[in-house]
């Protein structure tokens, strides 16, 4: 499976986020995405890598990811 990189992402909704790492979940070794909004409060939030990298279809448009990397800046 291809994990994201540190770095920062955009939904396909348009919202911005800060991926800090991949972790193995302990009981099931499912691998999650540790990120943090980039607006409101910020804080932590975890997803299934498996989601982050799922293709996304609207009603209008297909996107190829949920997220799009924007770069690497981790500040």
């Amino acid at each position: 499976m291809l994990l994201p990189s540190p770095g920062r992402y955009r939904h396909y909704k348009g919202h911005e986020y800060q991926v800090l790492d991949c972790a193995q979940h302990s009981e099931t070794e499912d691998w999650m995405v540790i990120y943090r909004p980039c607006y409101g409060e910020g804080g932590l939030w975890v997803r299934p890598a498996a989601m982050f990298n799922e293709s996304v279809r609207t009603l209008k448009v297909m996107f190829s990811h949920a997220f799009s990397a924007l770069g690497t800046d981790t500040a």
